[in-house]
């Protein structure tokens, strides 16, 4: 079999590392790996004009929330609203900078850059090919730390915990910004990342023999951690997108474990501290997380009172305790169960960003509820060192690799993928 034919019909699992001979997809399908499940391919109608499409959208819905009022309040005949680019400027002002770079970064710049990196790749702009590597690189790197969707969730939160003191309503920016959140989503779901890379440059030859099954660990391979391009294990340097990588993650227990235990030292002081305080008529009111949680539950708001307690609490706890055991398992202890391990780590990555709706939440009522004495509500110092905790948990589960896990596992006898409608 020659190499062209190698090095375009066949993937590493960049979950499992077992090599797989890819099918021909029509389109609309996608190929999974046999032995975790993972997606390796995904084959899209009008590659080029769908993501065009979806992203330019986008960009527009962004254009028009950021120049109109977002939401409004009225408590006692006195009106308060906020625009998207008012938020990061009252924390700037109460000097919670860190807040306020949170949200620019995560809700509008990540989002924005992506969308425009995309136009600028399924296009094939007339770019210098380094540019458009270097491009390509950060999109993947960054896609998810965006968190537009998680924002508009904390939103919806603000409006029942708000809905006690006034009333509550949306500006003209709202719906473009509901919009907005639906169709970068649909953006980057329709980008390939096998595609796009086969799009930029062809893939690197591979002369050894690939026996199909075999993880590549066993064969001298490794997996391009960016492109996907099948390489020599002893080779650093991927020779199509210029990433350096290993046949597995350099001191990936040591970093994760190191990010964990900080986070761990963080998660109980950001519990509490209060993340919040709350004015009324002079008499201010610290709020922790769980008292928050309480105040909802009191209230009669259950099910927002249960998305905060699941989101703010059980989650951040849960996910530390499953990074734990994720490493405890790579070290070789326990049952060595490399599928529930694998479907462990998939829940632990899903979920992480979520964590983030309640440091959301606050930016909002922050920026909004700002009636003098009557009523005012500011950051504390509980909000910097949760959103510090959930970003640390997200950096622990970015630098666990979860090849470790099935290192032990036997190799797949399977040749060739299951298709699957989506």
């Amino acid at each position: 079999m020659c190499a062209t034919h190698h090095h375009r019909s066949h993937i590493l699992c960049s979950q499992c590392d077992l090599l797989v001979a890819l099918p021909v997809l029509e389109d609309g399908h996608k190929a999974v790996c046999p032995r975790c499940g993972t997606t390796l391919i995904t084959q899209w109608a009008l590659p080029r004009q769908r993501p065009t499409a979806y992203a330019l959208a986008a960009l527009f819905m962004l254009l028009l929330a950021n120049l109109f009022p977002f939401i409004n309040m009225k408590v006692a005949g006195i009106s308060s609203e906020v625009s998207l680019l008012e938020i990061p400027g009252v924390l700037f002002n109460e000097d919670y900078a860190s807040l306020g770079t949170f949200f620019m970064a995560f809700v509008q710049a990540v989002p924005a850059f992506c969308l425009i990196a995309i136009l600028l790749l399924v296009n094939q702009a007339a770019i210098p090919l380094a540019l458009k590597k270097r491009l390509a690189r950060i999109l993947f790197q960054l896609k998810s730390w965006g968190m537009a969707e998680i924002f508009l969730a904390g939103v919806l939160v603000s409006f029942v915990k708000l809905m006690a003191y006034g009333d509550i309503g949306v500006g003209s920016s709202f719906i473009p910004w509901c919009l907005f959140c639906f169709l970068q989503l649909r953006a980057f779901q329709c980008v390939d990342r096998r595609w796009l890379w086969d799009d930029i440059a062809p893939p690197p030859a591979i002369d050894a023999p690939l026996k199909v099954g075999v993880a590549g660990i066993r064969q001298g391979l490794r997996s391009c951690s960016c492109c996907t391009a099948i390489v020599p294990e002893d080779r650093e340097i991927c020779p199509r997108c210029g990433t350096k990588g290993y046949v597995r993650r350099r001191h990936s227990l040591q970093w994760t474990l190191a990010l964990l235990l900080t986070s761990i030292m963080l998660y109980l002081p950001a519990n509490i501290l209060p993340i919040m305080i709350t004015e009324v008529l002079g008499s201010k009111i610290p709020s922790t997380i769980l008292a928050g949680v309480i105040l909802l539950w009191s209230e009669g708001s259950y099910p927002v009172a249960g998305v905060i307690f699941i989101a703010s609490i059980m989650v951040p706890t849960l996910k530390m305790l499953a990074i734990a055991w994720l490493c405890w398992d790579a070290k070789g202890h326990g049952e060595r169960d490399s599928e529930r391990m694998h479907l462990l780590y998939e829940v632990v990555e899903f979920v992480g960003r979520w964590s983030m709706i309640d440091v959301f939440v606050i930016a909002v009522l922050s920026a909004l509820v700002r009636m003098g004495g009557l009523m005012s509500i500011y950051p504390a110092i509980g909000a910097v060192m949760f959103a510090l905790v959930v970003i640390l948990t997200m950096f622990a589960a970015m630098t666990f690799d979860p090849r470790l896990s099935w290192d032990r596992a036997p190799d797949s006898t399977h040749e060739e993928l299951s298709e699957h409608g989506k």
